[in-house]
């Protein structure tokens, strides 16, 4: 039996050794974590085929711009002369196009639904309740530029065969009947749906373990060795693991792991943070964006969870409350029945969104090693796209047809 080591413990790594064993590979995994702490716990949970918008889009830079000024806006790129930022930045910049959100669409579209279909079959096939839901997802807002611009958003959706529907206020309210809505009105994502990640990352990990894939925890890989075009192990700190195919799978920690292998793994790290409300007197049934906001609301196992928040700059353990206080602030303009105070500091989530310059990720075989696969920069949609990525990553390297056309993702397109 030939043997998969995949670095990297996320939903992205372990979806990866999920197809991987499922297709007939002894799969280890290795993770620098304990597996409780990864981006994925604290996801807002939605599976989003009406994301086909790559991060880097016409408007996001003079918007971003406006935002930098304000310690509680969404987006905060933080100044630095940092190398690594400042190619990042110049690649996002000349990524941020018309023409390139436009080329991205049909892409982003497809692995979408294809991930949608996998978590159903995934559900079936696992047998783990993680409060999976097709109810659509609700843009919600509050301004009639943001309403223009979403009336755009539909229009394209339909042109992609996507089923969305333009709401008017009381539309809005007819699907959300428990709580008030203060909205000029919504748009109703049918194509999407969520779960609870929590249930999704125990569950997940749980088969795995089960079925015998080997999960080891904090096990950081130090170094990368390769001869004659091929991965031949890898070294931690206390041992070394070698096996037929290999797996970057490492998130925001992927440019570190691609340079001990002498690869360029552009991407930063985009913190973000979420908070629950428990058992909340009025019942959210539908998750809702709350758009000029860019905060997250999903109801999740009786609770609410609001996220938000796009912090780009060096992986760090601060918390910063200033953030979080724009997203409490920004919730009951929106949903008056939420008014609440600001969390306290140890009840506040955070995690670290791995963005590439282009807003999109990389899947998929390395060029410079015939046995390397690479998955990673998926930025806000890693939870959505985990099966439909593991799933191509195994086509990859098993050499088979893939489900979707992947040239999009190309994982060394700036090498």
């Amino acid at each position: 039996m030939s043997k998969a080591i995949i670095i990297g413990g996320g939903v992205i790594g372990l979806f990866s050794a999920y197809y991987l064993h499922k297709s007939g590979w002894e799969v280890e995994v290795l993770e620098q974590g304990s597996l409780a702490d990864n981006c994925s716990f604290g996801n807002a949970g939605m599976i989003t085929p009406s994301h086909f918008v790559p991060l880097a889009s016409p408007g996001i830079v003079e918007q971003g711009i406006r935002w930098m000024f304000d310690s509680k806006s969404p987006f905060y790129v933080k100044p630095s002369l940092n190398p690594e930022l400042i190619a990042w930045g110049l690649k996002f910049l000349k990524s941020a196009t018309k023409k390139h959100a436009e080329n991205s669409a049909v892409g982003l579209k497809d692995i979408n639904l294809l991930s949608k279909a996998l978590y159903h079959q995934f559900e079936k096939d696992a047998a783990i309740d993680f409060g999976l839901a097709d109810k659509g997802i609700m843009m919600l807002f509050k301004s009639p530029k943001v309403e223009e611009e979403e009336i755009h958003m539909v229009e394209k959706a339909h042109a992609l065969g996507l089923d969305a529907q333009y709401l008017n206020p009381t539309e809005c309210r007819s699907l959300q009947s428990d709580v008030e809505l203060d909205v000029l009105g919504g748009v109703h994502y049918r194509c999407d749906a969520h779960m609870y990640p929590n249930k999704l990352m125990a569950g997940l990990i749980n088969q795995l373990e089960k079925s015998g894939v080997k999960i080891l925890r904090n096990t950081q890989v130090v170094k990368i060795n390769e001869a004659a075009g091929k991965i031949t192990s890898v070294t931690t700190k206390d041992s070394e693991y070698s096996g037929d195919a290999y797996v970057i799978a490492t998130g925001s920690w992927s440019p570190a792991m691609g340079k001990l292998a002498g690869l360029k793994i552009p991407l930063m790290p985009g913190k973000g943070y979420s908070f629950m409300v428990p058992n909340p007197e009025k019942k959210m049934t539908i998750p809702s964006i709350l758009c000029e906001a860019r905060v997250a609301v999903t109801p999740m196992n009786g609770s609410i969870r609001f996220g938000g928040t796009m912090e780009i700059g060096k992986i760090n353990k601060q918390i910063n409350m200033n953030r979080v206080q724009g997203i409490v602030e920004s919730i009951p303009k929106y949903l008056p029945d939420f008014k609440m105070p600001l969390p306290n500091e140890n009840d506040v989530w955070y995690g670290f969104r791995p963005c590439s310059p282009d807003g999109l990720p990389y899947i998929g075989m390395s060029k410079k090693y015939s046995n390397l696969a690479i998955a990673t920069g998926h930025a806000m949609i890693g939870l959505a796209l985990g099966p439909a990525t593991g799933k191509l990553i195994a086509e990859s390297i098993n050499g088979e047809k893939t489900s979707m056309d992947m040239s999009l993702f190309a994982p060394e397109r700036y090498q």
